[in-house]
């Protein structure tokens, strides 16, 4: 294989979803891989990425994102309002090819996955093949985060340790991005700088959290949607991303220059990688070093994707990937400046202004369920809304209340259906302390989907004119639909019980958990009674009135 290799920019590397529009320049069938230049140059023609992988596709947009405000020049603040400077380019209906051209006429030497005669590859650090172990090193299996590698567990494929499967270069290039922004802490390979070996690595910048991107019909809009306005100090000569580099940063100080928009999006790694070509086959990578890139702290993480939540101890952090968690309970974080609650959640900075692009965007989660101090990793996280950003509260504020209903209705009642079932069995064991998850799981399986389903009939019919008190939200037919759905998944999963005289009588009691519990009257010290209805009752009473 050639010492230069299967440029980004050209080779076919990364999928996509035509548009039924698009026609091929030829009488060949339109590609389901292509580089970044034509990817750029016909975002127009693209309903979106074709990513498998969640965090994969999460990486790629980032990296995205910085190209698009490169060759739009939307990469400073000025001249001129920015926001103007962006609706030029979206009623241009695609972005600048003659930018694009010139762009990578510049950099386009530092886009090579493979540049062994002393160049860049991109987004690596080819000393590596002198400062780590060659015979020691992290392997093919380890690169691709959905094979098991040492003792893990398998995910999607059984491979063996001994004579792995060389991963295609496309394959490859999207794992090593999910190494850049999701990669574990702990143990690495080893690397020796200055004469000192260390093998120790911090998290990935995005690591455990659940970031959203605003996505319209097609890729050229989804891009400018993406991008946030630079503030005016930032300068795009100093605002680099690593291709972009004069030259490698030294692994034995952090970094400290990362503060500009496109160096938050593509240069805050704390994992340093080289692909190693197969000599076999064209198109596959046959090994991989993985290592640390720096020695000290990790980079503070500031991400204009993320719901950003502050702890009881008043610590910023970023709101967690998780599985079992449906995108439609974050709404009225995404759309609101700070939506209240304990955590005070403020929305992606992103959602500041992705409006003004189009107000038919919707937005996609993409995410890695893992533990942010250890090298686990569970489970892909990904969902998409219906349009969502005509609602944002600058454009429409008299639905933010009515939005954060909405979602604080249906999350009650499948708080009070949790604690039901859990004392329904803690009262047939007659232990408080009896083990009773696979119940709360089955009616938890039960119910947010069809409040999920709930949620997002009642939302679209939401009024956004000013003339709507409350955006027309009938916020007592709500309260008995959640209540509906919260009794149907009780009864559902209780129902083994009913049988006899014990189960029955235990059901019969928990049930009062669905209506708020037991209220406590002041002044008498005695338990009250619940309601007979589906009414805002006990501790959720404050939550969702």
């Amino acid at each position: 294989m050639p010492a230069r290799s299967h440029s980004t920019v050209e080779a076919r590397l990364f999928p996509v979803i035509w548009a039924p529009h698009a026609r091929s320049s030829n009488s060949e069938p339109l590609p389901g891989k292509i580089g970044f230049r034509e990817l750029l140059l016909r975002s127009h023609d693209i309903t979106g990425l074709a990513v498998a992988e969640p965090p994969a596709h999460s990486a790629l947009l980032r990296i995205l994102y910085a190209l698009t405000a490169r060759v739009t020049r939307l990469d400073e603040g000025g001249p001129g309002d920015w926001g103007e400077r962006r609706m030029d380019v979206v009623e241009a209906g695609r972005l600048p090819a003659e930018a694009i051209e010139e762009y990578f006429a510049t950099w386009g030497h530092r886009f090579f996955v493979f540049d062994d005669e002393g160049g860049r590859p991109w987004m690596q650090d080819p000393r590596l093949a002198e400062q780590c172990d060659a015979d020691n090193t992290a392997g093919v299996n380890k690169l691709i985060v959905t094979r098991p590698a040492g003792n893990n567990h398998s995910w999607f494929t059984h491979v063996s340790a001994q004579t792995p499967t060389p991963p295609t270069v496309s394959e490859a290039v999207l794992n090593l991005l999910v190494w850049h922004f999701y990669g574990p802490p702990g143990r690495c390979s080893a690397r020796e700088v200055g004469g000192v070996k260390s093998a120790s690595a911090t998290a990935g910048p995005l690591r455990t959290a659940l970031s959203y991107h605003p996505e319209g019909d097609t890729l050229f809009q989804t891009l400018l949607a993406g991008l946030t306005p630079p503030e005016a100090t930032v300068r795009r000569d100093a605002d680099l991303c690593p291709w972009e580099w004069e030259e490698l940063p030294d692994p034995e100080t952090p970094p400290t220059d990362r503060t500009g928009p496109l160096a938050l999006l593509t240069a805050c790694s704390s994992h340093a990688l080289l692909l190693v070509a197969s000599e076999e086959q064209e198109d596959a990578v046959a090994d991989a070093f993985i290592t640390w890139a720096y020695r000290g702290e990790r980079i503070p993480r500031d991400d204009a994707y993320l719901i950003w939540q502050t702890s009881q101890q008043g610590n910023r952090y970023p709101r967690l990937a998780d599985s079992g968690r449906a995108l439609w309970r974050d709404v009225d974080a995404l759309l609101l400046y700070e939506a209240g609650g304990p955590a005070r959640p403020r929305r992606p900075k992103v959602f500041n202004t992705a409006f003004e692009v189009a107000e038919t965007l919707r937005v996609r989660a993409l995410g890695f369920e893992q533990e942010g101090g250890q090298a686990k990793d569970r489970q892909f996280v990904e969902g998409s809304t219906p349009p969502l950003l005509g609602f944002v509260e600058e454009d429409a504020p008299r639905t933010e209340a009515a939005v954060g209903r909405l979602r604080q209705l249906g999350e009650m009642y499948g708080r009070r259906l949790e604690r039901a079932v859990r004392k329904a069995w803690s009262l047939y064991v007659n232990d408080p302390k009896a083990e009773h998850s696979t119940w709360a799981a089955e009616a938890g399986a039960r119910y947010w989907p069809q409040a999920e389903t709930e949620f997002w009939s009642r939302y679209r019919r939401l009024d956004r004119s000013a003339a709507a008190l409350d955006a027309g939200l009938d916020r007592k037919a709500t309260r008995k639909a959640f209540f509906a759905l919260a009794e149907r998944s009780y009864e559902s999963v209780t129902a083994p019980l009913t049988s006899h005289v014990r189960g029955a009588r235990a059901v019969a009691e928990a049930r009062i958990e669905l209506y708020g519990g037991r209220r406590t009257t002041k002044g008498t010290g005695n338990g009250g009674t619940a309601g007979s209805g589906p009414e805002l009752t006990g501790s959720d009473q404050g939550v969702s009135a």
